[in-house]
């Protein structure tokens, strides 16, 4: 396990191949755990991977804001640490729009960002995510002993196509998550609006979503590409919120494309 130390408590991080380098951020209840076989792959296509853990998740520091911006602040001080100028960026649901986030606030640090099944603005996430953001809600969820892991394995059936994976997962990562991360930073990506700046990214962006997405609204992609002159968008038809999952060979296919084009 590695980590580093900034303003906000450790960061807890896992870096892979060597080559271009690429940072991966996770899933609201996820970590880096999810970029594994993503990580495998593109170190065999000669690109270095560092995949974090948020504050508040995995096996960061649980102290923080939990906001979007303070996550973009966050990954521009593990960039500064670990001497990387500039790198492409990826993120996962609301590792995405933090990722796009950090293209818009230090456009030196980005050299291409990829967003996979992220909100653009947050009322495309769904109604349960949304009610999750409620203070009230969340000490519900966590008051009473094992109703959200219950209520995950249920839902994590229409999630993914391979639930029991996806099901595993999520239930290491909940066990390691407060009820602070859990309710303050998905009701900040429900505030988030990334629209009126989208024009003024200046790098190669792509989306990939997922059309069985009932997380994010897949209808998200179109205001990326709609938002972003050099943008490009991939619909999976047999995708849900987890294209990297769900249809993995060409997810990994879409990336090297868009990180490997000139």
């Amino acid at each position: 396990m590695s980590s580093i130390v900034t303003e906000r408590g450790i960061v807890h991080y896992e870096t892979f191949g060597r080559g271009q380098p690429v940072v991966l951020l996770h899933c609201w209840l996820g970590s880096w755990n999810y970029w594994m076989s993503t990580m495998e792959f593109l170190a065999g296509h000669k690109f270095k991977t560092y995949a974090l853990d948020f504050w508040g998740f995995g096996e960061s520091a649980k102290q923080g804001a939990f906001s979007v911006d303070e996550y973009v602040e966050m990954v521009d001080q593990f960039m500064e640490r670990m001497g990387l100028a500039t790198a492409h960026v990826m993120g996962h649901s609301m590792g995405g729009t933090v990722s796009l986030s950090l293209a818009l606030a230090h456009p030196q640090r980005v050299s291409k960002v990829a967003v996979v099944g992220s909100p653009i603005v947050g009322s495309g996430l769904s109604l349960l995510l949304k009610a999750a953001g409620y203070r009230s809600v969340a000490r519900l969820l966590y008051g009473i002993p094992g109703v959200l892991p219950a209520l995950l394995k249920v839902l994590s059936v229409t999630y993914a196509r391979d639930a029991r994976r996806l099901w595993g997962l999520l239930r290491d990562d909940i066990s390691r998550t407060t009820v602070d991360s859990f309710s303050r930073s998905i009701g900040d990506l429900r505030r988030t609006d990334l629209r009126p700046r989208l024009h003024e990214c200046r790098v190669p962006a792509m989306g990939i979503y997922g059309r069985k997405d009932n997380i994010v609204n897949p209808k998200q992609g179109e205001l990326l590409r709609s938002g972003i002159a050099a943008s490009t968008l991939h619909t999976f038809e047999g995708s849900g919120h987890f294209p990297m999952l769900d249809e993995t060979q060409r997810f990994h296919n879409a990336i090297l494309g868009f990180l490997a084009e000139t």
